[in-house]
């Protein structure tokens, strides 16, 4: 079994696609898209963490039609676009505003909002967040897994960790040649 990490997915909200400008022509395209890049890694065994902001548009009948499509035992954290229906639609295994869990031997700190603190930070305590699209600046151990940030399918631990260390490698710049 492994574990993923992913948030904003936006399922059915027509403004993702202006807002946060995905590349994608119609919003149906955009779901089928995010399904199948999440089917396309999750297996049936593996366990998904979402932090938040699942749907916001569709009915009662679509959100369930897209948990029960989703592989694996899928976790909500509830973000501020997450309505009753999503959050009272089967195919969560739970839902809650936070969550502190253990992943791979690192103890996590799951919110749909990125903390200044949290519990044990400085104990290395890592920060999974969503919510900010890709558009805040990370301190040291907290992590943005949404979809703007991470891509659009869920990730690992692993993953998400070596995202900030390949950004941060300073680029190769040229020798400037004295004149």
């Amino acid at each position: 079994m492994a574990v993923y990490f992913t948030s904003d997915t936006h399922f059915g909200d027509p403004r993702i696609l202006r807002i946060d400008r995905r590349p994608f022509n119609t919003l149906d395209a955009h779901d089928a898209a995010l399904v199948e890049a999440w089917n396309a890694v999750v297996g049936p065994d593996d366990e998904v963490w979402h932090l938040g902001d699942f749907a916001l548009g569709p009915g009662r009948d679509r959100i369930r039609e897209l948990l029960g499509v989703l592989a694996g035992t899928k976790h909500l954290i509830i973000g501020n676009n997450d309505g009753p229906e999503t959050l009272a639609a089967p195919g969560w295994a739970s839902v809650g505003h936070y969550a502190e869990t253990e992943v791979e031997g690192r103890r996590l700190v799951l919110c749909h909002y990125a903390f200044r603190t949290w519990n044990r930070m400085g104990r290395g305590v890592i920060n999974l967040h969503g919510h900010s699209h890709g558009k805040l600046s990370p301190i040291p151990r907290q992590y943005d897994v949404g979809i703007d940030a991470q891509g659009i399918a869920p990730v690992r631990l692993d993953a998400i960790l070596a995202s900030r260390r390949r950004r941060s490698k300073p680029e190769s710049r040229p020798e400037k040649s004295g004149t």
